[in-house]
């Protein structure tokens, strides 16, 4: 249950890992060189585009290796201090880019004829999508002495205040009765006590969890708001509107895209409340759920799997929609991709890396056996499936917009969830359906959540710096809109801003509605698999291949999707309403209502 690293490196001592060090200076040396040199002058425009791409690429294959080492390190081991002092040093030099950066850049924008230029080659024309997006960067730059400015303050502003946050949730420990006895705790394992059968545990572990957080809530409050005043700071200086207009650039979407689709979100929310009220009625609640209820598992499916067995149910699951996708999910536990113990140290949650250099993944998960976390493996393993669609493409073309990002995921766990479905007897039914609802309500009502959080955050944030109290409310408000009447007010979430990483990253803001957007867009994908299979598998591959070089109205023109139009996401949170309306059916059935 614990990842190999050996295809990166052995260690940080190893000889392969200080020659790629020594390999990275050499290329970043010839690439600020030659930039100085060749980027002054707009002579042979083609000939230095295709230079310049190249000694990018040369760089940035041994530079990924060597950060995701350490990065994949500190993940599972916040005392690390080799990892975090080899991050240290490889974000240092990487500020050293920002100088030939901005002058390809500034030399992207005096060309007036850059589509004519792409088309003189094959090389070029494969960059494309590249290219545009760095031509409307620009729009957006700075001096060249402000962007080396601002890329090695962040080093001492922004990335250390994350990397603080990240040390102090990780290092967390959990004051809990166990067994008549007080036990200092892991927060992940915690964490995961919200999905114990044992009601009192969940409660109790709910408890001492925001117990806990006061330990560390005036941290993570100077962290915050470090993190998004250096944000809003930058973003003033670049001309954006907001860092939610930045985001949106980012994620290759616009504004009307995210307003149709939470115009379509807030219709549904009532139905949602529904679910809530009646998973509350199951537990014995009246009224609204509290939130040390929200993951507790309804129905008799309270089968635990084994790693092993948690392999062979997801990659038989996979083989139904495809052995390609099939082969990939086991070829990642048989090499040992995933690190899936829970351990002291270890950061909370689960996440997916795809290294590109070696056309391999990594992923993060702390299972314990249930099958939600059956399904984050398979969540996080679409991730991986999405990157080995990639392996092919330019690293430079490896990279997609964040709202794409979700789609192979989502796209995965409904997979095993609907075949769970397929064989499970009817009590069995009721408690995969809930578990699938959870996860739908996270990504749906949950998100609309954090958004309302983070917009109303850095709204007042240009006002002032924001104390715990101040942002406890927040949250508490944010949860009261989008939860409504499905939660009960006396038991809410306040420090959900300190437990949720997404917040503390400021090169990812709005890191929230990207989900939404992939289950809604997962799940009109689905209807359209089930409308004609087998031409769909080969349509879906090509579709993730394209995610790197295409924004995302046009890559989901591949499968026929209209992401403007609000009728598309009402389509797919019908579905989820379906599965809800099913749920209290089978819920009333079992309660003999």
């Amino acid at each position: 249950m614990r990842w190999s690293l050996d295809e990166l490196y052995s260690s940080f001592e190893s000889e392969e890992y200080m020659e790629d060090l020594e390999r990275v200076d050499k290329y970043l040396q010839d690439l600020m060189d030659w930039s100085d040199k060749n980027l002054k002058s707009p002579e042979n425009p083609a000939t230095k585009i295709e230079t310049y791409l190249n000694k990018l690429i040369d760089f940035s294959l041994p530079f990924v290796k060597l950060i995701t080492f350490a990065s994949l390190r500190s993940s599972v081991n916040a005392k690390d201090e080799l990892a975090h002092k080899y991050l240290d040093i490889l974000h240092m030099k990487y500020t050293e880019t920002t100088k030939p950066f901005y002058q390809f850049k500034k030399f992207i924008h005096s060309i007036d004829n850059l589509d004519e230029i792409i088309e003189s080659s094959d090389f070029l024309k494969e960059h494309r999508f590249y290219l545009n997006e760095i031509k409307l960067s620009t729009n957006y730059l700075l001096s060249q002495a402000e962007e080396i400015l601002i890329s090695k303050m962040k080093n001492t502003g922004s990335k250390a205040w994350t990397k603080l946050q990240n040390k102090v949730t990780s290092t967390l420990l959990v004051d809990l009765e166990i067994d008549g006895q007080m036990k200092k705790v892991p927060l992940p394992i915690v964490r995961n006590m919200a999905y114990s059968p044992d009601k009192a545990l969940r409660k109790k572990a709910y408890e001492a969890e925001l117990k806990a957080y006061k330990k560390i809530e005036e941290t993570s409050a100077a962290c915050l708001n470090g993190i998004k005043g250096e944000v809003i700071t930058i973003c003033d200086l670049r001309g954006y509107s907001s860092p939610l207009e930045e985001t949106l650039i980012k994620s290759k979407m616009d504004e009307e895209i995210l307003k149709t689709m939470f115009t379509a979100i807030e219709e549904y929310l009532p139905v949602f409340h529904k679910y809530y009220k009646k998973k509350a009625q199951l537990l014995g609640h009246e009224g609204g759920l509290p939130f040390y209820d929200l993951f507790a598992p309804v129905g008799k499916m309270n089968k635990r799997f084994t790693y092993e067995e948690a392999r062979q149910y997801i990659v038989s699951n996979f083989r139904s929609f495809s052995n390609r996708l099939a082969d990939f999910a086991d070829k990642a536990f048989e090499n040992r991709w995933i690190d899936a113990e829970p351990r002291e140290g270890k950061s909370g949650g689960a996440f997916c890396s795809n290294i590109h250099p070696i056309k391999e993944s990594r992923i993060m998960a702390n299972f314990d056996g249930s099958f939600s976390n059956v399904i984050t493996l398979a969540h996080e393993l679409g991730h991986g499936y999405h990157g080995s669609c990639l392996i092919d493409e330019s690293i430079l073309n490896s990279d997609y917009p964040m709202p794409l990002a979700e789609t192979a995921s989502i796209f995965c766990e409904t997979i095993v969830v609907n075949g769970a479905l397929e064989e499970a007897s009817e009590e069995e039914q009721l408690s995969i359906l809930e578990s699938s609802l959870q996860d739908a309500g996270q990504v749906i009502v949950d998100i609309y959540s954090r958004f309302l959080f983070e917009d109303e955050l850095f709204r007042r944030r240009r006002d002032h710096s924001l104390p715990v109290k101040e942002l406890k409310e927040m949250m508490i408000d944010a949860q009261k809109k989008a939860y409504g009447s499905g939660l009960d007010e006396r038991y809410l979430h306040p420090y959900m801003w300190i437990n949720k990483s997404h917040y503390y990253s400021a090169g990812r803001n709005y890191y929230n509605f990207p989900y939404a957007f992939g289950q809604l867009f997962s799940k009109g994908l689905y209807v359209k698999y089930l409308d004609n299979r087998e031409a769909f598998v080969e349509r879906y591959d090509k579709f993730l291949r394209e995610t790197g070089k295409n924004n995302i109205a046009d890559v989901a023109h591949i499968m026929d999707i209209d992401i403007y139009s609000v009728d598309f996401y009402r389509s797919s949170l019908k579905l989820i309403e379906k599965d809800i309306e099913k749920f209290i059916e089978l819920a009333d059935r079992a309660t003999g209502k």
